[in-house]
């Protein structure tokens, strides 16, 4: 295991508890600001020294109380990204590159293979000022993992930059992932960036972690109501259970029953329960689809709409009775369905997306 981490520490706002392995994959932390995901970088990298626990990277032991063991972060194998990227303006690209370099490694040759890895050739004689954006945020890269270090800490390393070179750098990352091993613990709090990047997603708040899954396992399964609301459910209800049979649940929301399969907490008869449906797995139908055993199947009316670039977000009300909800649909559906003048639709939802959390 490249990572293991699992600390506590008592702070003026608020208490901080994480625990979670990471093994040659990104792992997301996700939450609001102030929610502990750069602390936990912090942590990781030695800057601050958390209260109790232990942390090891590849192996080896960095911080363990029991021990009063907290090595220094010059010595921790962990390459680390700010938001302010901090190059030394005064060096040129191929010196801030060596600037991590360890000793007893070939400066000169492992700053060749970076600077080609990271298509910098040529860059080497420049000035940091010199540089775009994009050309910036590789030279910071170069530079955190020149050190040879098995994992890589970025901490919303991409949020100042416009959309197409965040999209870039992004599938850059992947390939430094897949091509060099690496296990990178990457900030954000944006859902996109999140989704795009992840193999797995902690899930952080006040200071907690509430789940660390696999990425579509956190947006169809979140393990609460809490984590619903962070990763963009927009589909939480509140609800009961109706009938419980081998397999699967019936809720009543507002009046709607919705057959669920695959909730994985065991259930009773007339239960509180939280109901979550992600927006972008309910499917419209211009007539009625075909029933089935795992289809819920319904009327709804288009109350409102709104268009965001290639995707429209429909607020819809169930007819006869049910909650209010919101659907995405991509732009040719939404043509083919010809939302834009018609505002009656068959609704139709997957038992298996019907997810069930008891309250």
């Amino acid at each position: 295991m490249t990572l293991e981490f699992d600390v506590t520490s008592q702070l003026a706002s608020f208490s901080y508890q994480a625990a979670f392995n990471a093994d040659r994959e990104i792992v997301v932390l996700f939450g609001h600001s102030g929610a502990g995901k750069s602390l936990t970088l912090q942590f990781v990298a030695g800057l601050l020294r958390p209260s109790t626990g232990r942390i090891a990277i590849d192996g080896a032991c960095v911080f363990d109380s029991s021990r009063s063991l907290n090595v220094a972060p010059q010595h921790r194998r962990a390459g680390y990204v700010v938001q302010e990227l901090a190059l030394f303006e005064h060096m040129t690209v191929a010196e801030n590159v060596a600037f991590g370099v360890p000793r007893g490694v070939d400066r000169r040759q492992r700053v060749r293979e970076l600077l080609s890895f990271f298509e910098l050739d040529g860059f080497g004689e420049r000035r940091p000022r010199t540089l775009s954006g994009g050309q910036r945020q590789r030279v910071a890269l170069a530079r955190a993992i020149a050190r040879d270090a098995p994992v890589l800490l970025l901490d919303e390393p991409f949020s100042a930059l416009d959309d197409a070179l965040r999209t870039s750098l992004r599938r850059e990352l992947l390939r430094l992932r897949a091509e060099l091993g690496l296990t990178i613990l990457f900030v954000t709090h944006d859902l996109r960036e999140a989704h795009f990047l992840a193999d797995r997603i902690a899930v952080f708040d006040e200071g907690a972690l509430l789940q660390v899954d696999a990425r579509e396992q956190v947006f169809k399964r979140p393990s609460s109501r809490r984590v619903a609301q962070l990763t963009g459910g927009s589909n939480i209800w509140s609800g009961h259970v109706a009938e419980v049979a081998p397999g699967s649940v019936v809720v009543e929301v507002q009046g709607l029953r919705l057959r669920s399969s695959g909730s994985p907490a065991p259930v009773q008869v007339g239960q509180p329960v939280d109901v979550v449906v992600r927006p972008e797995r309910i499917n419209l139908h211009r007539g009625a689809p075909a029933p089935g055993e795992k289809a819920n199947i319904f009327s709804a009316r288009v109350v409102a709409e709104y268009a965001y670039g290639s995707t429209h977000t429909l607020h819809l009300e169930p007819t006869p009775a049910g909650p209010s909800m919101e659907v995405e649909i991509a732009a040719r559906p939404y043509e083919v369905l010809g939302v834009a003048t018609r505002k009656e639709f068959s609704i139709e939802i997957d038992a298996g997306d019907v997810h069930v959390i008891p309250a």
